[in-house]
């Protein structure tokens, strides 16, 4: 028999333009009022379908939040991949590119600190073989696997555990993002609430690090990033470069 693509086409098409319609409309209400704030019904009363069409694409708002969380996620994914890349051809240490890959992803999470809480423990506790789930656990996966190939270059780490130490870093970045301790925190608090973590599982041995006072006058040095207070941390000023978890003022080390 005779194929026909072109009706096809158009219903592939059709499909395709009410997802997106979805989509957009979803990710638009959930940014407004947050994922609590909004029902399956205002999503499917934007994006001009009924709402038994909605169920065909999500069927549940958590569904919903995945599949639009999802493509942000994977575009902070794509773009610290990228930055660490270059970090990493700059001759960068190993803390600074792994903080370079992990950036724009918390900022992704932070974005919208409800949706990003509920997106995280949808992907952790939810069904994984559901497909919109499966999608994201894989974007976790391409994340977890950057961070082993940045770890697994460090002569310091071996390499069997360079899987292992990229799952808890990992860990660290899900349990800072959606504590509640951490809830009202901002951005920068709470990528250096990571770096100091980072720091403290990293390997190697703790260096003196001069922190100075923004007159320029330093003070007594601290023995690792950890040590530092925040401020102290946008300030310091070291003569090498590699050690684990500190950014300087004017560029990562």
């Amino acid at each position: 028999m005779a194929s026909h693509p072109g009706p096809v086409g158009r219903r592939e098409r059709a499909k395709e333009d009410k997802r997106h319609r979805i989509v957009d409309a979803a990710g638009a209400l959930f940014a407004e009022h947050g994922v609590g704030g909004v029902t399956t019904q205002q999503i499917a009363d934007r994006a001009g379908v009924a709402i038994g069409t909605l169920y065909l694409y999500a069927s549940t708002k958590a569904e919903l939040l995945i599949l639009v969380q999802n493509q942000k996620f994977a575009i902070a994914v794509d773009d610290g991949l990228r930055a660490a890349g270059a970090d990493l051809r700059g001759g960068v240490g190993t803390a600074a590119a792994v903080l370079a890959l992990l950036e724009p992803v918390v900022a992704c999470i932070r974005e919208q600190p409800e949706n990003g809480r509920t997106y995280l423990h949808e992907l952790l506790f939810g069904d994984p073989s559901e497909p919109h789930r499966s999608h994201g656990l894989a974007l976790s996966g391409r994340l977890e696997n950057g961070l082993s190939g940045i770890l697994v270059r460090d002569p310091r780490i071996v390499s069997a555990d360079a899987d292992s130490l990229a799952r808890v870093i990992v860990a660290i970045v899900h349990v800072t993002t959606t504590a509640a301790l951490h809830l009202r925190d901002s951005l920068p608090e709470i990528l250096d609430h990571i770096r100091r973590q980072i720091s403290a599982v990293l390997p190697g041995p703790a260096h003196a690090i001069a922190v100075w006072h923004a007159s320029g006058a330093p003070k007594a040095p601290v023995t690792s990033a950890v040590n530092a207070t925040s401020s102290e941390i946008g300030a310091i000023r070291i003569g090498r470069r590699g050690l684990p978890g500190v950014w300087m003022a004017d560029s990562r080390i």
